[in-house]
């Protein structure tokens, strides 16, 4: 039978008390999960300390494995004779050699470590049954979604590789479909948190979260920023040289907006309120409607002739500042 050091496994002295034993195992069992390390052989080192606590958080247990005395871990070892006598009474194989240890704590106790027993663990866990708890693995997904999505809200689907138990205890990944209620007003760039829709919980500790990572597609008219919406509105050299009153589209329908005459190139107007919703807060955000000062692609005569006339009769120069 090879030696298996249950105390070094668990990191404690061989008189550690209960608790630290306690404390020992939480801190290695959420190190180890397989379901959420990156630790190199986490599976292997989470049986591995699973059988160990199995033996030395039940007394009696420990106690039979303390009588088996130090040994290096590997080493080849019997049993002292009235150590059979003793404790295995309920029962185990007569021929001690060719047993696993964790397999004869088993077979005496009835449900000591192996990778068997790990499984029931795990099943017993997820069934709620008690013992062995951690919280469910939290995901995180990176959606993309239409403007009309964020202005309006919207429910999106997912499929996430859920982790799940089979029977033996190994754990496996199970597409799940997760549907989750994308309320109006995220914006691009937002990590967005959603309680309890990661892995579920084993035992009786809760699920973990999902959070999203949301962009926005590009908009045929609007670029958002924050909660403000951008829009490029395109004005005639005589709506800017008048001023006018123009229809601008929004989100929710169309506005009209009042160009002072003398309007600028690059010049904002503020529409307050036809930006996106913000969440909790009572106004929305704002549309800037950014002036562009479009010209003609072709002339009509009659309005080159207007135009000549204007160039004629307008003291205007704008480069003047060039001058000197």
């Amino acid at each position: 039978m090879k030696y298996k050091d249950y105390y070094e496994a668990m990191g404690v002295a061989r008189d550690a008390s209960q608790e630290d034993i306690k404390k020992a195992y939480r801190k290695l069992a959420r190190k180890f999960h397989p379901d959420v390390s990156k630790e190199a052989r986490a599976e292997e080192k989470f049986k591995e300390i699973g059988e160990a606590n199995e033996v030395l958080k039940d007394p009696e247990k420990r106690a039979a494995y303390d009588r088996l005395g130090s040994h290096r871990a590997g080493q080849d070892f019997t049993p002292p004779p009235d150590w059979e006598r003793q404790y295995a009474q309920h029962g185990t194989a007569d021929d001690l050699g060719g047993i696993d240890l964790g397999d004869l704590f088993a077979g005496i106790f009835g449900g000591a470590g192996t990778a068997r027993n790990t499984g029931r663990r795990a099943r017993a866990a997820a069934g709620g049954s008690g013992g062995f708890a951690m919280r469910g693995q939290d995901f995180e997904v990176a959606i993309t979604l239409d403007l009309k999505d964020a202005f309006q809200g919207t429910e999106i689907s997912l499929e996430l590789a859920m982790p799940e138990f089979k029977p033996d205890g190994a754990m496996r990944r199970v597409n799940k479909t997760v549907k989750v209620r994308v309320p109006k007003g995220v914006v691009d760039g937002q990590k967005m948190r959603v309680p309890g829709k990661g892995a579920p919980g084993l035992g009786e500790a809760p699920n973990g979260d999902l959070y999203l990572n949301i962009s926005l597609r590009p908009h045929r008219w609007f670029k958002p920023n924050g909660s403000d919406l951008y829009l490029e509105l395109p004005i005639t050299p005589w709506e800017a040289a008048l001023g006018a009153s123009v229809e601008v589209p929004t989100m929710d329908g169309r506005v009209r907006v009042k160009i002072a005459p003398g309007a600028r190139p690059g010049q904002k107007l503020r529409v307050a309120g036809r930006g996106l919703p913000r969440p909790g807060a009572a106004a929305a955000g704002d549309l800037y409607a950014v002036l562009q000062i479009a010209t003609p692609a072709h002339l009509s005569a009659r309005e080159k002739a207007l135009f000549a006339e204007l160039a004629q009769a307008s003291s205007f120069d704008p480069r003047a500042h060039f001058d000197g």
